[in-house]
């Protein structure tokens, strides 16, 4: 009788070492473009921050630590985001508690309107407020009120209802999964609602609001947009970035107030990512469902409650939609299409660069973070660990910080890649790294699904590393780039704090059109450019989900 290892069949070896040298090729090639592309970006700005007319020192921390706007900047900052953040932990625990708790109509309407501000840049919800509760808008011009939304609470508000989506997806998926025997063990002790509430579904849920908790202080602090519409004479850390870099070239000031900026943001990073570590499994094999049984002052309470929430959600960006139908909010509010003809500088070349970009940034975002997370997670080598803590650095470095290192960066003449500054190329590439954490998060997903039998399997019939990666892996995992293609295309239409430093006239983008049309008071030309950027991505979601469909593809979530 044969033995079983004698019949299986090895690579040859000059066939391994060139598996070796594959992997180790492909290894090199993912390092070298997150070293050149994320990590020296990041070096320049630190740089450039310690450069003084004497040479390197701290002379610019110095100068700017020791003025009283900057600490107020941070005070302002810090007291702006973490309001926001209650505002919207709060709500959106109910929201999402309502649809996975209650019985209520409509919950696939429901569901999908919340998740409407995904779809628009982050300033969209500051025109909308303007719109609504503005010194013209609807509320003070036809309804006699004399709000100023302008300011403290503009701000607030406006990034409260940017970060809702997020935190609601987050909240949902925590209060989804519970063991419905734990529940009636409480009601059996004689536990009520309350009781239960407090003391089984609030400790489930934990990790899950500490997870939301970071990533809208972190969403509210780096945002960008929102403060520079209706922020008004209340500046943030954010806003001063922009106002040093392009209102006072002081790029030295800028890069320090840059550095600033990563600390908080990095500082909840790390601690949502210990917390979340501790996270265990609540539901064993031996676990049930929970259902939601029926009751009828617990589901009208919950029904009301969020449909109110979703209509206040909706109304600030239907207003917006409204505004872009009408003459000349708010003296001529017949109907009218001349907004869609955009008459303003550029025309609509922005809207199609917009889409060119974010199509490119979809092929370039699968094919770098499809490479990075095979690399890290099926090629294991030295330099796994690195790689890994480098793919994931991006999510606590916010958009402007990032873009600030690529302009100081790229536009040194000294680069030998600087003829890549002031092109398409460049943003799309900044588009893929300044995206690339939850991208490969994704990815990573994805892969660590996929058993290690596959690839034994591969292995103990000869095939080779890259052979079990053509045949086998990225078969199985491509649903999954294809959900991230559609992930990059939509952060590249909306995104706006990452790109602003690099725009010229000739690569203008829509989300900055719409910045500059609302900074000179065009309200129906930025509400038009808004409306489309928001068609484009919608559009962009039912074309994916038709086609997977065609395709056979089933329970791939398009939206993350």
């Amino acid at each position: 009788m044969s033995n079983p290892a004698q019949t299986t069949s090895r690579p040859a070896r000059g066939t391994d070492i060139a598996d070796r040298a594959s992997v180790w090729a492909m290894t090199l090639f993912v390092a070298a473009l997150l070293i050149i592309f994320l990590l020296l970006p990041l070096l320049g700005i630190l740089m450039r921050s310690l450069e003084t007319p004497d040479g390197l020192g701290l002379g610019n921390f110095v100068s700017t630590f020791s003025t009283l706007r900057f600490w107020q900047l941070v005070g302002d900052s810090i007291l702006v985001s973490l309001t926001s953040t209650a505002i919207v932990v709060v709500v959106a625990y109910g929201y999402a508690y309502a649809l996975q708790r209650a019985i209520i109509p409509g919950k696939w309407f429901l569901r999908t309107v919340i998740l409407v501000p995904l779809f628009a840049p982050s300033l969209v919800q500051a025109q909308g407020l303007i719109l609504l509760l503005g010194r013209n808008g609807i509320l003070n011009r036809y309804l006699g009120f004399d709000l100023d939304i302008y300011g403290f609470w503009g701000v607030a508000i406006a990034n409260a209802l940017y970060a809702f989506p997020y935190a609601f997806l987050i909240l949902s998926a925590a209060l989804a999964v519970a063991d419905a025997r734990i529940y009636e063990s409480a009601e059996a002790l004689g536990a009520g609602p309350l009781r239960i509430f407090r003391d089984v579904t609030l400790p489930a849920t934990r990790y899950g609001l500490a997870a939301t908790l970071f990533i809208v202080f972190m969403l509210a602090i780096t945002d960008f947009g929102n403060p520079m519409v209706i922020g008004g004479d209340f500046n943030v850390l954010a806003t001063e970035v922009y106002n040093q870099v392009i209102g006072q070239a002081q790029f030295g000031l800028g890069a320090v107030i840059g550095v600033a900026l990563l600390v908080p943001a990095m500082f909840a990073k790390l601690i949502e990512k210990r917390m979340t570590a501790r996270q265990h499994a609540l539901v064993t094999e031996q676990s049930r469902p929970l259902t939601p049984r029926p009751s009828a002052r617990r589901d009208l309470f919950f029904s009301l409650y969020a449909y109110v929430v979703a209509g206040l959600v909706v109304s600030v960006v239907a207003i917006v939609v409204f505004a872009s139908f009408v003459h000349l909010w708010p003296y001529n509010m017949s109907f009218t299409l001349r907004h869609y003809r955009f008459d303003v500088q550029n025309g609509t070349d922005p809207l199609w660069n917009s889409v060119f970009v974010a199509f490119a940034t979809a092929i370039v975002g699968i094919i770098v973070t499809g490479l990075g997370a095979i690399v890290v997670h099926k090629f294991r080598t030295a330099l796994t660990g690195p790689l890994s803590f480098l793919a994931i650095l991006p999510a606590a470095v916010p958009g402007i910080v990032l873009g600030l290192g690529y302009i100081l960066v790229f536009n040194s003449p000294a680069n030998p890649l600087n003829f890549l500054y002031g092109t398409f190329a460049l943003i799309v590439i900044l588009e893929v790294y300044y995206n690339h954490a939850h991208a490969f998060l994704i990815s990573s997903t994805s892969l660590k699904q996929i058993g290690a039998t596959f690839d034994e399997a591969s292995t103990t019939l000869g095939g080779t590393s890259m052979t079990t990666l053509r045949k086998v892996t990225l078969p199985l995992i491509w649903p999954t780039l294809l959900g991230v293609g559609v992930f990059y295309f939509m952060r590249s239409m909306v995104s706006l704090s990452a790109v602003i430093f690099l725009v010229t006239p000739s690569t203008q983008l829509a989300s900055v059109s719409v910045l500059q049309l609302s900074d000179r008071g065009a309200i129906n030309q930025a509400a038009a450019f808004s409306v489309c950027i928001m068609g484009i991505v919608v559009l962009c979601l039912i074309v994916v989900r038709v086609l997977m469909r065609l395709a056979g593809v089933k329970n791939v979530n398009l939206i993350r």
